[in-house]
């Protein structure tokens, strides 16, 4: 299938004007006649210049790296990563307008090969009367990693300046030639005072106020979660609603349904998430950790998978600090097989909190990483013989057993004994953290390391 194709203006890199586009002035800036009342508000509403862009002042502010660029007559290949409504295919078509680059625009989900190498030839004609090509691929992630590497020859040459636009993380969704042929452009989701500059021309668009109290506006604003083409058409909604009282906050999330909150469980947002919650829980902070816990369920995610990666943070960043953390956690996870949603995920809550509000330690986890490397090292060296079995004769000839001292006939409990090969030194790998519970395990050490070294003397 042919992907949508756009082509407008032409000139080499700021060489000259680009063709004006007149869809998106409905006050009719620059002289442009007012776009059909058929189109989306999002559309009309469209920013006509870099400057009518909201949310993005860190990329086109005065010092916004995309500002430099341009300010320097130079566009290099770019991939703009951001989520949905953000503004990336809008700054694309306005840095070609900028740039004075012929604006050609495919998206992956549609186009093919065939798609691909007729846009390039088209450029390679452009190019050699002097004209530029600013090619746009959306969703440019869903293309596989051979297809990927068909834009490197034309980006490499300057056939076409790509602009990529991708809402997956490209260090994992773009295979390393391209990205190290184009410069990532982080586009943040739209704050509050973006998504009411949004809110204020949508009004003046439009002629009339939003029929919104002051928390029904808030509440919009939040409704649409970062996303300014959601807002806008939920815009459209409220107002083709008949005359009546301003709606609340209330009233409006009876009528509007909220935008599905981004998650997707195999891709970046399940990572960032889970290292959220794992993270405020080593900070022993359990409110943030409740937060982020709920959003992964808002999300989609299989309370499963938050079950285990909390008894993995039970044994590794509590440990010995609370012995009972890590048994909270397996009757946790096992209360939640044995009740299912929606009733057993206030025990992985219960769990949550209580990791949260835990004394930390991960002496075990570090003990356990240094008692790896040093059986690594120490390669097939043999326990001491007097702590080794003698089933047979020979074995108790060979010496083993020989020596032995069981503890529990010892003076309070303890031998003092080595237990290490003799061919190595004894290594202190579990130092516990003097925390909750580890304070007591410390003392004990303490007074077990006194005794060895003076029956050992």
């Amino acid at each position: 299938m042919t992907g949508r194709r756009d082509e407008r203006g032409s000139g080499d890199l700021f060489g000259g004007p680009a063709a004006v586009d007149t869809r998106h002035d409905p006050a009719g800036r620059r002289g442009r006649s007012a776009p059909p009342r058929t189109q989306p508000l999002a559309d009309r509403l469209r920013p006509a210049s870099l400057d009518e862009v909201v949310g993005q002042d860190h990329l086109l502010g005065r010092d916004g790296a995309l500002r430099r660029m341009l300010d320097r007559g130079t566009l290099a290949s770019l991939i703009l990563w951001g989520g949905p409504g953000v503004g990336k295919t809008t700054i694309a078509r306005l840095l070609a307008d900028a740039a004075g680059l012929r604006f050609v625009q495919i998206s992956a989900v549609f186009s093919g090969v065939a798609d691909l190498k007729r846009a390039f030839e088209e450029a390679r004609q452009r190019a050699a009367i002097g004209q530029g090509t600013l090619l746009f691929v959306d969703e440019i992630h869903r293309f596989n990693r051979a297809q990927q590497d068909g834009f490197l020859p034309v980006v490499e040459d300057g056939t076409v300046v790509l602009v990529g636009a991708t809402t997956e993380n490209p260090s994992f969704a773009l295979n390393g030639a391209l990205l190290s042929r184009c410069q990532v452009m982080v586009l943040r989701r739209l704050d509050d005072d973006a998504l009411e500059r949004l809110l204020c021309r949508a009004e003046a668009e439009s002629g009339r106020d939003l029929p919104l109290t002051a928390d029904g506006r808030a509440t919009l604003r939040a409704m649409a979660d970062g996303d300014g083409r959601y807002l806008l058409n939920m815009v459209e909604q409220v107002l083709a609603l008949p005359e009546g009282p301003p709606l609340d906050g209330q009233g409006l999330s009876a009528l509007l349904a909220r935008r599905a909150v981004l998650y997707d469980k195999d891709r970046e947002e399940h990572y960032n998430l889970i290292s959220a919650l794992h993270k405020s829980l080593r900070g022993s902070d359990p409110d943030a950790a409740l937060y982020w816990f709920a959003r992964m369920l808002e999300g989609g995610e299989d309370p499963r998978f938050i079950a285990r990666r909390l008894t993995r943070f039970a044994a590794e960043d509590v440990g010995m600090a609370d012995p009972q953390a890590l048994p909270l956690a397996v009757a946790a996870w096992e209360t939640y097989e044995r009740l299912g949603s929606p009733e057993g995920e206030l025990a992985l809550a219960q769990l949550v909190v209580h990791l949260g509000t835990a004394p930390k330690s991960n002496a075990i986890y570090t003990a356990y990483k240094a008692a790896r490397r040093l059986a690594k090292a120490t390669g097939s060296l043999m326990p001491p013989a007097h702590i080794l079995n003698a089933p047979t004769g020979l074995m108790k000839d060979l010496g083993y057993g020989k020596g032995y001292e069981y503890d529990h006939d010892s003076e309070e409990g303890f031998s003092g004994q080595n237990y290490f090969p003799d061919e190595m030194r004894r290594e202190s790998l579990y130092r516990p953290s003097g925390r909750g519970f580890e304070a007591e395990i410390a003392r004990r050490l303490d007074r077990w390391a006194r005794l060895r070294e003076s029956r050992q003397s």
